[in-house]
């Protein structure tokens, strides 16, 4: 049967439950189990779908079209494991379930209370995902001592004792905060964390313990002595450059071995010769790209933690160091485009911004800066080059969310703002996109159909397509029934090329989006051509 690791979180939230999670997973499949993992999201929201980037980070999309926690995308870049709309589970979803079901009379008159019908759903959910997998992993969101997490911590409890302790382990992540004035590192947090996990009637079987630095063996010994664990099983994860380092620093100090003790597995030793492998591309860069992010979502780094961590591996494979910049659509200074190596404008929503982008992109397209368009990306590369190229005069203005047939940038088709209030459907999930032959699209995934995934309700106008490829534009992707436009690039340029899809979902660390790959290859090309122009200078002067 299938074994459960639950992972809590105390003292403070954002102590890296996710990363942790995704690296035992890594570490268990390189064991050669089949690892699945989920989260539990305590906010009453539905799903992340209409939730602040500045508050929540990125909304990450799965193959099945569901909008999930960004953890996920952790999940998926740790494991390789594609997930699907299951692996995210939120208060507001289990409480919808309970409601529909307690209206239609399945309850048959019960009173329906937290204990047992909101715990038995939330089991429901945990348990509907791992019928055919070895180990599941589910991450409980928020800290212990919060209140929203009660029902999880409970349900996760009842699961234990109906599967007993042999299947079912619980893994609880702290932190050891380092005081400057006294130079000490604290172990009382995590020890008043353990106490209040108790109160619920969970003891933890492992813990890590997240730290600035590392900790000592009388610290460690400590924490296993008050919170009545093993000294094995107190892990110390201490922070590191970069977090695809975190699981070889997890199997150094015996996670991957604790849990396969704990749970009798009897697996393999892990194979990580792969992984090292990846990790060995970062010896000898000596080049750095100066890469640029457009866009209108900077009060919190995660929202658009995908597409940084696809430039992380692209970047990797292309052996060049990233440095990235940082560009508010709403206030930049054009002349700051000049110094950058490439700029990618990502996915958002709403008018705010979109001119500046639109300033941008003509720019770089002029000046042969190498660009990368996302979702609205695209979308402003296509109403930059109908309105400066193509002299379109419908070419949409900044308030293209208004409901006008006649614009390049139109909502898909078969919806209307007007009659949705909530701002109609989107275009989810998985599709596939015919490349166009003789394209740089082409040479950049090598195949005719590819599957990416999508989180978009706007499209091209298909009125304008001919107007659009005359003036020059080309189309280098279609859907198979030639009705969307899901590619475009730009002739006689070092890199410009755009999609409506998002390539960075399906991004991974030992295999780099392809657009992602060839951007960053090209904006290495435009480091040698500068370094060319110097030298040159430097012998006519």
């Amino acid at each position: 049967m299938t074994k459960y690791i639950f992972v809590t979180g105390g003292v403070v939230s954002g102590l890296g439950k996710g990363i942790t999670s995704a690296s035992l997973g890594n570490l268990l499949k390189a064991r050669g189990l089949t690892v699945i993992n989920q989260k539990l999201d305590p906010y009453i929201n539905v799903d992340p779908d209409t939730m602040n980037p500045f508050q929540h980070g990125e909304v990450f999309v799965t193959e099945d079209g569901a909008t999930t926690d960004l953890d996920l995308g952790h999940y998926e870049r740790f494991t390789g494991v594609n997930l699907k709309k299951d692996s995210n589970v939120t208060t507001g979803s289990i409480y919808r379930k309970v409601i529909e079901s307690e209206r239609k009379g399945d309850y048959l008159g019960a009173t329906v209370q937290v204990i047992p019908h909101i715990t038995d759903e939330i089991k429901r959910r945990i348990k509907g995902i791992s019928t055919d997998v070895d180990v599941q992993i589910t991450e409980i969101g928020g800290t212990v001592g919060d209140i929203e997490i009660l029902p999880f911590l409970e349900a996760a409890r009842q699961i234990r004792k109906e599967f007993g302790q042999d299947n079912v382990m619980f893994v609880h992540v702290t932190l050891v905060p380092y005081i400057g004035p006294s130079t000490e590192l604290k172990t009382k947090p995590t020890q008043h964390s353990v106490s209040e996990l108790r109160s619920y009637g969970i003891s933890p079987d492992i813990i890590v313990l997240r730290s600035d630095r590392e900790l000592n063996d009388e610290i460690k010994s400590k924490v296993s002595l008050f919170c009545d664990v093993s000294y094995d099983d107190v892990i110390n994860a201490p922070d590191l450059d970069d977090i695809y380092e975190v699981p070889l620093r997890m199997f150094d100090e015996g996670l991957d071995k604790a849990v396969d003790k704990r749970l009798n597995l009897s697996s393999n030793k892990p194979n990580l010769s792969d992984w090292k492998k990846m990790l060995s591309l970062k010896t000898d860069i000596q080049k750095t790209v100066e890469i640029g992010i457009l866009g209108k979502y900077f009060g919190l780094p995660d929202s658009y933690l995908s597409v940084v961590e696809s430039l992380n591996h692209a970047c990797l494979h292309n052996k060049v160091k990233l440095n990235l910049n940082w560009l508010d659509a709403d206030n930049f200074d054009i002349d700051e485009l000049n110094r950058l190596d490439g700029v990618i404008i990502p996915g958002g929503f709403g008018y705010r911004g979109i001119e500046g982008k639109i300033s941008a992109i003509e720019h770089l397209r002029v000046s042969k800066i190498p660009f990368l368009g996302i979702c609205l990306g695209l979308q402003c590369a296509v109403i930059e080059y109908a309105r400066n190229v193509c002299n379109i005069s419908d070419a949409n203005s900044s308030e293209f969310s208004q409901n006008t047939k006649n614009y390049v940038i139109d909502l898909l088709p078969n919806q209307d703002l007007e009659k949705d209030d909530k701002g109609a459907s989107m275009r989810l999930g998985t599709y596939p996109c015919k490349i166009t032959k003789n394209t740089l699209s082409e040479e950049i995934y090598k195949e005719e159909v590819i599957y990416e995934r999508h989180r978009h309700r706007y499209e091209v106008n298909n009125k304008f397509k001919e107007q659009l490829e005359k003036g020059g534009l080309v189309i280098s992707g279609m859907s198979p029934d030639n009705n969307l436009i899901e590619m475009i690039e730009v002739k006689d340029h070092p890199y410009f090329v755009a999609s409506q899809f998002h390539p960075e979902f399906k991004s991974r660390p030992w295999e780099p989006a392809p657009m992602f790959n060839y951007f960053i290859k090209a904006a290495s090309n435009i480091i040698k051509n500068k370094k060319k122009e110097e030298i040159t200078q430097k012998v006519k002067d």
